[in-house]
């Protein structure tokens, strides 16, 4: 009787949505009542967020510096737990104990030809409450080494693998140097690695305005830019969650490994400005540098070394305080039928500044999309599967929070977790785009087609087609989950479906003390109506998972997607001379896309004639939940064990960038024809396993018995 009130109470709004998008009610893995009150409640419950509320909660939340572990992020915590509770939800906090040094002291100068101090501060901008009433940090890269080192400067562009292998092509070493480097094309920790590994006694890394800064507008305060002063922090560390407890969570007592023995850099990294970096690359001289490493300062660069030198200090608490707590929150609504499946979606709450972008976008959207549900769940809705809302602590650190959770609840995410849907950097901006397994796009596009877009010019998926140019029979591209931000455990560790999604714009503050509310309502959401939608994106793809007769996930795309890779494959062995045979693999992706047609085909079948039962559908997901756990393997990729997913990871020499197929593609890289040779096949197995699964949710769907 409660959903059935629902859905009459809500029907001129399905109406209004079907009008827009022009799509009929029908839903992949729902009955056919089921899908009219599916899009009556997911009408009702996107019309909830709002962006008033949302500018408030941003307003609060980015009022001051919130670095992980800190009394201000404590607040943070407080306040989306005290809100959740105000709403109803169930909520809980789990905290953990993490080795996470605070920088204590970080200061350089410039020491010859001539000496003079580098103010590292960003400073205040007047029209910017928020960078004058805050304590500045300190200026900090985190996980840098520690030391007091002065050397020769050289420029070493962005600090990539090719780029100190150009610099040996030019006769340059950094060994015993202190080398620059400007941030982009590749994640800090692998620039600070390949410093280290080429004998640099010390980095510095800064924002060159070539790529974020005056060239590519106005800076802030008069547009968005990254102005002289403005200085990127962020982490150097590598692996993924907390370094001394690796695969196991960061409780009080646990062992910890010793420091010795764990991937962190060792020398000094410091970030800086492009006002003060100028100060030390105007001077160098040396090499010329190929002209693809010019950049935005005027004057031309050199390679160096000489005549510049640098002097830089850095200081942590490591010897006295490195163990920090953080605190993962969590609202909760149960599930009616099955409670031990889960559909999640997360955000992290620390930042490095106010974090108005990065990350507070991102809560402000799990917030208001947890309170639409919530007054869902007050009117009468019941979920079928339990709803998790959770805000990650020490992202920026390197997934801390996102990560110690996910092992600490191994066991019930590994049998039970659904779908993780990510919130990071949900608004500064009106171009929306979105991303993650493929077995979850289709479900993504449709809910953003049933959503208006708040530039008023139709749907999210009208502007975003639009925008993206594309032919009238293709689809916008979706991003592939490489790595980087909260979903990595969920998905490179369990192989749990991820999807994430936001808007973006132009922008220069990122990790900045100007990612402020001030820079956000003047630039980059002005009206928040952008960090509105990005919860109606939440709400839909929360209720549409949790509520699912048959989970809605589309392996026909799934496999489509994974045969686009193998060409790319061959051309890597091709490259390096070789001949390699993908055509079993191929034919084992073949295999997926027929076992996931058929699926389709009975799901769709047996769902016509109504939901089925209880029974049918708890055998039929139980077998859907293993088809991307299949793609995982316990020892994980030869090269990071804690990676085991072996469709798509982050690129281990770039950080950012996605690798597919990386037990494959790693192989060709480091040259090991007969390794490469056994991942294809190894692969190929796994995708078997894969199509089993869908096999039996077949089997399940239909009552009859799996065929091999």
């Amino acid at each position: 009787m409660m959903r059935l009130q629902i859905a009459i109470a809500t029907s001129a709004l399905v109406m209004c949505a079907g009008t827009v998008s022009g799509q009929q009610t029908a839903l992949p893995g729902y009955a056919a009542a089921d899908a009219q009150h599916e899009r009556a409640l997911e009408a009702s419950t996107t019309a909830r967020p709002d962006g008033a509320q949302a500018r408030a909660d941003s307003r609060t939340l980015s009022s001051d510096v919130h670095i992980a572990g800190t009394p201000a992020d404590a607040r943070t915590r407080d306040f989306v737990v005290d809100a959740m509770k105000r709403w109803g939800l169930e909520t809980s906090v789990r905290a953990y104990d993490v080795w996470m040094p605070y920088t204590t002291l970080m200061e350089a100068w410039r020491i010859a030809p001539d000496t003079l101090p580098l103010r590292l501060a960003e400073g205040p901008v007047l029209e910017d409450t928020t960078s004058w009433t805050v304590k500045e940090p300190v200026i900090a890269n985190g996980y840098s080494g520690t030391g007091d080192v002065s050397a020769q400067v050289v420029y070493v562009n962005y600090g990539l693998i090719e780029d100190y292998a150009e610099l040996d092509s030019l006769g340059v070493s950094v060994k015993g140097k202190i080398a620059i480097a400007r941030y982009g094309r590749s994640y800090r920790g692998i620039k600070a690695r390949e410093a280290e590994k080429n004998g640099a006694v010390g980095l510095i890394i800064y924002s060159d305005p070539a790529d974020d800064g005056f060239t590519r507008g106005d800076v802030y305060p008069l547009g968005p830019m990254r102005s002289e002063n403005g200085v990127q922090r962020g982490s150097v560390l590598n692996p993924d969650g907390d370094p001394t407890t690796p695969g196991y969570a960061s409780k009080p007592g646990v062992h910890r490994v010793p420091l010795d023995s764990i991937e962190i850099s060792h020398i000094p990294v410091i970030p800086m400005s492009y006002g003060n970096a100028s100060k030390l690359l105007e001077g160098l001289r040396g090499k010329d540098i190929p002209q693809s490493w010019q950049g935005g300062l005027p004057f031309r660069y050199h390679a160096g070394p000489g005549p510049v030198s640098a002097h830089l200090i850095v200081r942590s608490d490591t010897a006295t305080a490195a163990i920090k707590t953080i605190w993962d929150t969590f609202g909760m609504v149960r599930g009616s039928e099955f409670p031990d499946e889960i559909v999640m979606v997360g955000g992290h709450r620390d930042a490095w500044g106010p974090g108005a972008a990065d990350n507070v976008s991102g809560t402000v959207s799990v917030m208001e999309a947890a309170r639409a549900v919530a007054e869902a769940v007050r009117a009468g809705y019941r979920p079928k599967r339990t709803i998790v809302f959770a805000t990650w602590d020490a992202e920026e650190w390197g997934l801390l929070g996102s990560t110690e959770y996910v092992e600490d609840d191994s066991l019930r995410l590994l049998h039970g977790a659904v779908a993780y849907f990510n919130q990071d950097v949900a608004a500064q901006g009106s171009a929306f785009s979105g991303g993650g397994s493929p077995s979850l796009r289709s479900t993504l596009r449709d809910v953003v087609n049933h959503i208006s877009d708040p530039s008023g010019s139709g749907t999210i998926y009208d502007v975003w087609r639009k925008r993206s140019n594309v032919a009238d029979t293709a689809q916008p591209r979706m991003g592939d989950p490489g790595g980087g931000s909260d979903f990595a455990g969920f998905y490179n560790h369990f192989g749990i479906p991820i999807a994430e999604w936001g808007f973006g714009g132009t922008g220069g503050v990122y990790h900045s003390l100007y990612d402020s509310y001030h820079w956000m309502a003047k630039f980059g959401d002005p009206t928040f109506a952008y960090h509105a939608a990005a919860a109606r994106v939440g709400a839909a793809m929360i209720e549409r998972f949790a509520d699912a007769d048959v989970l809605p996930y589309d392996y026909v795309e799934y496999a489509r997607t994974m045969r686009t890779y193998i060409p790319k494959v061959d051309e890597a062995a091709k490259a390096k001379g070789w001949s390699i045979d993908t055509t079993g693999l191929a034919a084992a992706i073949d295999r997926m896309e027929r076992a996931a047609t058929a699926f389709n085909a009975a799901r769709d079948s047996v769902l016509a004639h109504g939901a089925p039962s209880r029974d049918v559908d708890a055998r039929t997901n139980a077998a859907l939940l293993k088809v991307e756990r299949a793609f995982t393997r316990p020892a994980g990729l030869r090269t990071r064990a804690w990676f085991r997913n072996v469709i798509y990871a982050a690129d281990e020499d770039n950080g950012y960038a996605n690798m597919v197929f990386p037990s494959v593609n790693e192989a060709i890289r480091s040259g090991d024809h007969d390794l490469a040779t056994r991942e294809i096949a190894d692969l190929a197995t796994r995708f078997d396993a894969a199509t089993h699964a869908i096999e039996d949710a077949s089997a399940a769907v239909t009552g009859r018995p799996a065929q091999r």
